[in-house]
């Protein structure tokens, strides 16, 4: 499989204020990659970079081979890289359905009814309520409504921004096996983020821990679930109070 996106040696900051620090890594078509980390590592920092919601002061950003530099996030979005942001971020006041258009917004093609019959194949609910205000769908529903949305779009690869928030297990488990369905069966690249190491690390194929803004491990997904640091900090042994402060300085097993 070839390389679909590269990230080498980026720095994107607020202000001041550097969010990451040197970022490098790979996305390989046909893949599911995780990006791991803390609250504040700068996980979302990264998926905004890449689509273009923010723009690196350093580095470089390939796709396809071709630069992302100076893009503007609908362009980006067009050669088809598709974020489904932290939040959901549906449109409220408008149909499900309608949200689901709103995908599709910038394509010419003949086939987006066929992809709309589509989502509503891997999300029934929202075929159900189609025609309801996107306001009055659940968490689980809205989380399932962004998907769809970015799906729309026909993207080669999907940012996904903490799926798994707020939700309950059993949705968590729903989405999380949905997410391996699209890249199985639609052949969707996905780059996911998040902090549920367990969920994350089960359905991907490679991983990257994120820590205080740059990379601090890398690895088969399979090896980073079984490696000490990962177990400990991130599968449930965690511990948030001082100990938490100096995750990663104990061992420094990061190159």
């Amino acid at each position: 499989m070839s390389d679909l996106l590269t990230l080498s040696n980026v720095e994107t900051y607020y202000g001041p204020v550097m969010a990451i620090r040197g970022v490098s890594m790979t996305v390989r078509t046909g893949d599911v990659t995780c990006l791991l980390g803390a609250n504040g590592a700068g996980k979302t920092t990264v998926l905004k970079t890449i689509s273009g919601a923010m723009e690196p002061q350093k580095g470089e950003i390939l796709f396809n081979g071709e630069s992302l530099k100076g893009l503007a996030p609908d362009v980006i979005a067009r050669r088809g890289i598709a974020h489904v942001p932290e939040g959901r971020e549906v449109f409220a006041f408008l149909s499900v359905e309608d949200n689901l258009k709103m995908g599709a917004y910038s394509r010419r093609d003949s086939r987006v009814a066929s992809d709309l019959a589509l989502v509503y194949d891997y999300f029934p609910v929202l075929r159900d309520k189609r025609r309801q205000s996107a306001a009055l769908l659940s968490g689980g529903q809205q989380q399932m409504l962004a998907i769809g949305r970015a799906l729309m779009l026909r993207p080669q690869l999907m940012l996904l921004d903490e799926p798994s928030l707020g939700l309950s297990p059993k949705l968590v488990a729903e989405i999380a096996d949905i997410i391996v369905r699209l890249n199985q069966e639609q052949g969707v690249t996905v780059l996911l983020v998040e902090q549920n190491a367990a969920m994350a690390l089960s359905r991907s194929d490679f991983g990257y821990v994120l820590e205080n803004g740059r990379i601090v491990m890398e690895d088969k997904a399979a090896v980073l679930a079984d490696a000490p640091d990962v177990q400990e900090f991130y599968l449930g042994m965690k511990d948030d109070g001082v100990r938490g402060g100096r995750r990663w300085k104990k061992r420094k097993t990061w190159r």
